[in-house]
């Protein structure tokens, strides 16, 4: 009895200390478990004087910039900058006094210097996620900001999630590439730039144009330029804590009557009480759905195949619904806000087994590596040694985020995993997307899925086959024949802000879609239907590369 009653003893004493712990007010450094690569990530946090834990604060998110970090970005959002002569690395040693807000103040370190894709942004969710489970915070009173590259994470993490936020305040932006198909969801999002007006790094005619897109969407758009300021302009942006005056005037309207929502990813699904189930693939999706009363919602759709409209104060379930879908009435009886509603369609479905493309499971490629990820060679053709060292290092190379890029840029800490074939476990097929190197006879995970797959690779060395692909829970990278990493770089952009991206060799993925492939200098890619299925309009080329099973 005494061997049953104290593992639970212990248990119970523990779940009380956690329960029980204390934080002290002001600034403060505490961390959360990654599931990435099972570590621990750091982040600063401000609790204001006189805490009261039974009380929802108002929430501030704030993302450093480059070569920075959420030791930094604590102080230089208070508008604490480094004293006269100060280096970054001794100010990131301790925190100055600054005057007391009323608010909850998270700051992530996000691995780095890699922008706020992928990895990072995960590291962005967590970390709130985290904050949300110790701390109450006013669910309409959350905000964000950033500055230089945390000033583009604002962008890209406020715009592709803009029903979380009340306002946004982006600080000499430096957005990354694919951010302005998510312009149109600025509709809700009050916003404030700040600029220096002589910045060599961001230019200000860049930010220029995000002003002027900003208020095409009708939202509210505060402009602050400084004349004569270099990059540094986050020092007037947020001198003496004025950042938080500013967003005391916000609060988030939880349902408003009308939403605009464009998304170029199913990670992206939901604003509001708007949700997209089905993209064009490789296409900008866009919804605008508004309720008219008498439980009537107009809907405008471009380049969608399904979505649904969730319940809302303004929507009554259990009464008729009158849909407007691009002109065209339908009526969704008894509503319950699970329908799905097919465009192209004059009736609604209560099930969609049909789209498997969703939330996680969708793509792109480097959706792959943006979440829980392990790299494995294979070892099924038993091969000698040489050539097993010869994969392995492959792997390896594929799994170094880490590598040093110079005392600025420093190095990213994300540390997946690398294993042979045969070391994977049950647990490793269930909790972790797979990036698998080889063919179904020289990779054991391959032959897994074999039968599901719908490639087939010869084993030519001078070619180069890399796509997406999903598992009952997660999703597989499989490369065969050379490494993905040399095919070429195809996005389009500012050259000198690439350095701000994921610095995995995953990254020149970005472009080609759900799959690609590369022989004899010609490069063939695209993506998959919503089904996972091979489009009719690449069947042809697929064909003519004998790829198709």
């Amino acid at each position: 009895m005494k061997k049953i009653l104290f593992p639970v003893l212990l248990l119970f004493i523990t779940v009380a200390a956690v329960q029980a712990q204390k934080y002290s007010a002001g600034p403060q450094v505490l961390s959360f478990h990654s599931l990435v690569d099972g570590t621990d990530q750091p982040y600063g946090l401000y609790l204001p004087r006189n805490f009261d834990e039974n009380k929802a604060y108002p929430f501030v998110v704030m993302l450093h910039g480059a070569g920075s970090n959420h030791r930094l970005a604590l102080r230089r959002v208070f508008g604490r900058s480094n004293a006269a002569g100060e280096n970054d690395v001794d100010a990131s040693l301790y925190f100055p006094q600054w005057d007391d807000v009323p608010y909850i103040v998270a700051t992530p370190l996000a691995r780095g210097t890699m922008g706020y894709q992928g990895v990072a942004e995960k590291d962005v969710w967590d970390m709130i996620a985290d904050v949300k489970r110790r701390f109450k915070t006013d669910e309409n009173r959350t905000y964000l900001t950033g500055l230089s590259m945390g000033g583009g994470g604002t962008l890209w993490i406020g715009l592709t999630r803009p029903d979380f936020w009340a306002a946004i305040a982006p600080v000499c932006p430096a957005p990354p590439e694919g951010t302005e198909i998510y312009l149109p969801n600025a509709a809700q999002l009050p916003t404030r730039f700040s600029q220096g007006g002589a910045d060599p790094v961001v230019p200000p005619a860049s930010v220029d144009k995000w002003v002027e897109g900003f208020k095409k969407t009708g939202t509210h758009v505060e402009y602050e330029v400084y004349p004569g300021v270099g990059h540094d302009s986050w020092v007037k942006a947020y001198a003496d804590g004025r950042i938080f005056k500013w967003f005391d005037q916000y609060k988030r309207d939880p349902d408003p009557k009308k939403v605009t929502f464009a998304t170029g990813q199913m990670k992206y699904s939901k604003s509001f009480w708007v949700e997209v189930l089905a993209l064009l693939p490789g296409k900008t999706g866009r919804i605008e759905a508004e309720i008219k009363g008498n439980n009537s919602v107009n809907v405008v759709t471009e380049n969608l195949e399904a979505f649904r409209i969730l319940p809302s104060r303004h929507l009554k379930t259990g009464a008729d619904l009158t849909l407007t879908v691009n002109g065209k009435k339908r009526m969704l009886k008894n509503f319950k806000g699970t329908e799905t509603v097919l465009v192209a369609d004059k009736g609604a479905a209560t099930e969609v087994p049909a789209f498997t493309r969703s939330g996680r499971q969708a793509g792109p490629m480097t959706e792959v590596t943006s979440d829980r990820h392990i790299y494995v060679y294979g070892t099924l053709d038993s091969p000698d040694r040489d050539e097993t060292d010869r994969r392995r290092k492959i792997a390896e190379a594929a799994a170094d985020w880490s590598y040093y890029r110079g005392e600025f840029l420093g190095r990213v800490m994300v540390f997946p995993r690398v294993l042979a074939d045969r070391e994977l476990t049950p647990n490793d097929y269930d909790n972790s997307n797979l990036v698998l190197f080889g063919t179904e006879k020289t990779n054991s995970a391959i032959a897994r899925y074999a039968d599901k797959l719908p490639f087939k690779f010869s084993g030519d060395t001078t070619g180069l086959l890399a796509y997406i692909f999903p598992t009952e829970k997660n999703l597989l990278l499989i490369n065969s024949g050379l490494p993905y990493w040399q095919l070429a770089d195809i996005l389009k952009g500012d050259p000198h802000l690439r350095i701000l991206r994921n610095p995995s060799r995953a990254a020149v993925l970005s472009g080609y879609g759900d799959w690609v492939y590369y022989r004899n200098g010609k490069v063939i890619s695209g993506y998959f239907g919503n089904r996972w299925e091979i489009r009719p309009e690449d069947r042809s080329a697929l064909e003519a590369a004998g790829l198709l099973k």
